[in-house]
């Protein structure tokens, strides 16, 4: 049984960017399953990355669905469990941690994108870019109030206050949206670090105009010469038109040597 309707190449990058010495992101690319995923620690030194990778190490496990809300179901069932599981590493340290994630989840022609904090998805179809995940941050709650205005968002002092995340409750709360996969929709997930330092056109234009993996670079590349002040990591998904073949292409530039430095 085909996981996907149509033929998929992916890829994925992450670096720990020019300010921070270490990691806290993570990331998951899974084609053969349908699973394509960035998380973004949160709780200082080394506990973020411990979050983040909990969410990855779980979802790594979903296996091959048999079918649309098969996935979702195998996909909601890992998370609650990297939940609840960092909820306990929480408590052993006496600490709160925990990791915002992006996913995308694609079978049968569909696609779901699902998220918590600040990680975001975006989609590029029919030439024009948009959002499909909405930021659970406080300035964004304070966007939707009309209390302040995008100008004033950008600069806002409490602009990196997350209200959503994995591991921060016992009460798992997430946002998604579903649609109709179109050949040619290019989707994008990614961590803070690169939408930081790049604007949704520049992201746009790098994914238009290169296949995932040189796009993958190309951004990272950019978000690395404007200063890198946060782990950056970057997740592409192209849905091909079905007259080729699908490229898989896994998480092979995070391992290369060299990656983080």
């Amino acid at each position: 049984m085909s996981t996907v309707a149509l033929p998929i190449e992916s890829f994925g990058v992450s670096h720990k960017g020019c300010v921070r010495d270490h990691n806290e992101d993570n990331y998951l690319v899974e084609p053969r399953t349908g699973l394509w995923v960035v998380a973004d620690g949160m709780g200082g030194h080394e506990a973020g990355e411990v979050a983040s990778a909990s969410i990855v190490d779980h979802l790594a496990t979903i296996g091959i669905a048999s079918s649309a809300p098969d996935l979702r179901a195998r996909f909601e069932d890992r998370l609650s469990r990297a939940n609840a599981e960092i909820r306990n590493i929480s408590r052993s340290r006496g600490i709160t941690i925990g990791s915002t994630f992006a996913a995308l989840l694609a079978m049968d022609g569909r696609f779901a994108g699902l998220w918590a904090g600040d990680s975001r998805i975006y989609l590029v179809r029919g030439g024009a870019i948009s959002q499909i995940s909405r930021d659970h941050t406080e300035v964004q709650e304070l966007l939707d109030r009309g209390m302040i205005s995008a100008e004033e968002a950008l600069t806002w002092p409490r602009r990196n206050v997350i209200t959503h995340a994995v591991g921060v409750s016992d009460e798992l709360e997430i946002d998604f949206q579903q649609g109709e996969l179109m050949p040619g929709d290019v989707f994008i997930l990614s961590t803070d670090g690169l939408t930081a330092h790049v604007s949704d056109a520049e992201i746009e234009a790098a994914v238009k105009s290169a296949p995932p993996q040189a796009a993958c670079e190309k951004l990272l590349e950019t978000v690395l010469a404007r200063g890198g002040t946060d782990n950056v990591t970057i997740v592409l998904v192209r849905v091909g038109d079905g007259r080729n073949g699908p490229r898989h292409a896994d998480r092979s530039e995070a391992d290369r040597p060299g990656a983080e430095g």
